[in-house]
């Protein structure tokens, strides 16, 4: 997971097997693929909306991780994630 020391200190977007959807600073990653997460929060995707929940400083461990991906931060902005509705990704199995 060397690949990841280029985004350290950008915002990433994680999705992990049991199919939530973090958001956060990434400040670090080690050989197994843990990353380190700061300012992190979770978008808990509804049909009602979505929710976000903040979670801090947040370790994500390497072998739980789908995918990594940058974040374009402006695009971020113009979205208010509450009003965004869609069903929540489902677990995935390797």
């Amino acid at each position: 997971m060397s690949l990841l020391q280029s985004f350290v200190e950008h915002s990433v977007l994680v999705v992990t097997l049991d199919g939530r959807v973090l958001v956060g600073l990434l400040k670090g990653t080690d050989q197994t693929a843990n990353v380190i997460l700061s300012n992190c929060e979770e978008r808990v995707f509804s049909a009602d909306g979505t929710e976000i929940v903040p979670l801090g400083l947040y370790l994500v461990r390497g072998d739980s991780i789908v995918t990594v991906g940058l974040l374009d931060e402006e695009k971020e902005q113009e979205i208010d994630w509450t009003e965004i509705k869609a069903e929540p990704l489902t677990s995935t199995t390797l």
